[in-house]
C-alpha cells in the first residue's frame, strides 16, 4: 500500500492526475530541474545553435518557449528524435518539456521489427 501511495504521490508530481491514472494514461509533459537565471530568449537561441548542429535539425522540428516551458511540433522518421528533442530543451534550460513530435508508423514498424528480432536472436 505504501508502494501505490508513493507512485500516486509521484505521478502527481509529475502532472497527473486520478483520472489520467485510472485511465491508465501518462501525461506528455516531463519537468526538468529548474535553471534559475535563463531567459525565455536564451533558451531559444541555446536550442537554435543545437538544432544547427544536431541531426535532429533536419527533421524542420518547431518549439516555442513560455516561462521556461519549452513545447515541441513536429514529426520524425528517427524514434530516438523525439527523446533527443527533449534532452535538447532540458540542457538548454527549460524548466518543462511538452513533446508533441509524431513519430512516423515506419519508424515505429522498424523499431518493432528490431525489438522482435533482438528478442528471437538472445
Amino acid at each position: 500500500m505504501h508502494r501505490l501511495l508513493t507512485f500516486v504521490f509521484a505521478f502527481a508530481l509529475l502532472g497527473g492526475t486520478v483520472s489520467e491514472l485510472r485511465a491508465g494514461n501518462v501525461p506528455h509533459k516531463t519537468t526538468a530541474t529548474h535553471t534559475a537565471g535563463v531567459s525565455d530568449s536564451q533558451i531559444e537561441a541555446t536550442i537554435h545553435t543545437k538544432l544547427a548542429k544536431s541531426k535532429i535539425g533536419k527533421d524542420g522540428f518547431k518549439f516555442r518557449v513560455s516561462h521556461g516551458v519549452v513545447t515541441w511540433e513536429g514529426a520524425t522518421n528517427v524514434v530516438q528524435h523525439k527523446g533527443s528533442a527533449t534532452r535538447m530543451a532540458r540542457a538548454a534550460g527549460a524548466t518543462q518539456v511538452v513533446n508533441n513530435i509524431q513519430i512516423s508508423a515506419a519508424a515505429k514498424d522498424k523499431l518493432a521489427a528490431n525489438l522482435k528480432h533482438a528478442h528471437v536472436v538472445q
